[in-house]
């Protein structure tokens, strides 16, 4: 199912043993466009520490009792590593966190999540070897791509022959943790209108000049399927958003994302 990255924000989050904090944000893949963490705010637990925690650990959020269960305990996050979430987590800190779990490396495989399309679908006796770790060090230096979604927020959206809005959102899956659409505001052009934008559909962005480019004409977008936060995202739904674009659904056609 789909849900709203604003609904998950201040929910409460809790391990296997009791309450850590809430989530303040969550960091997502600009290659694969899938939240990859959730910034904890532990601060009324841990006074001036925040936290990264990892799909690999999330169970289904509870969207009525703003929960996110996870399957860690309150002392392997105390003593997990540190993260100054003000610069750019590198490479290394994620080897070093995904080590401390014994979580896989996501970015090995053809899937989303490594080898499989969900974060929980690849633990199952999962462990890494001494030739994991060296492989993981000895790729260190690549750029992890993790933006901040509360940053991207704003992010004016440009089509092919002018802006439309901005980044007022995201719908990500709550199982595969995939960012499946932009939410837009085209107040400033479309007044009281919301549309969604797939990360497919994106030509680039400009993360120097927050710009987001979209393959796409202002006509086109301005046809499309207005978005009701009210109604949700059904799957007829997201066939006609995709339909009025002339473009494969994502869900039959699942190595696009993996391969771009």
């Amino acid at each position: 199912m789909l849900r709203s990255v604003k609904e998950l924000e201040s929910f409460r989050i809790g391990a296997s043993d009791g309450p850590i904090g809430s989530v303040k944000d969550l960091y997502f893949d600009d290659a694969s466009w899938v939240v990859r963490y959730v910034v904890a705010d532990t601060s009324a637990w841990l006074p001036g520490r925040e936290v990264l925690i990892s799909p690999y650990s999330f169970g289904l959020p509870e969207f009525g009792a703003k929960l996110l269960p996870i399957s860690i305990t309150k002392d392997q996050v105390k003593n997990s590593p540190s993260v100054d979430i003000h610069k750019p987590v590198s490479r290394q800190h994620e080897i070093d966190y995904l080590g401390y779990y014994g979580y896989p490396n996501y970015w090995d495989g053809a899937g989303i999540w490594g080898e499989g399309a969900y974060p929980g679908a690849v633990l199952e006796g999962v462990g890494l070897t001494a030739s994991d770790i060296a492989y993981a060090r000895a790729m260190s230096a690549e750029d992890p791509h993790l933006r901040s979604c509360n940053a991207v927020k704003g992010y004016h959206v440009h089509a092919t022959d002018g802006e439309i809005g901005h980044v007022q959102g995201y719908l990500v899956d709550e199982r595969s943790w995939a960012i499946h659409y932009l939410i837009v505001n085209t107040s400033n052009w479309w007044l009281g209108h919301q549309v969604l934008l797939a990360p497919e559909w994106i030509e680039d962005v400009s993360w120097l000049y927050s710009k987001v480019n979209v393959d796409l004409s202002r006509d086109r977008i301005k046809g499309s399927p207005a978005y009701d936060p009210s109604l949700g995202m059904s799957r007829d739904s997201e066939s006609g958003l995709y339909g009025h674009y002339g473009r494969s659904v994502y869900w039959q056609d699942r190595g696009t994302r993996a391969a771009a």
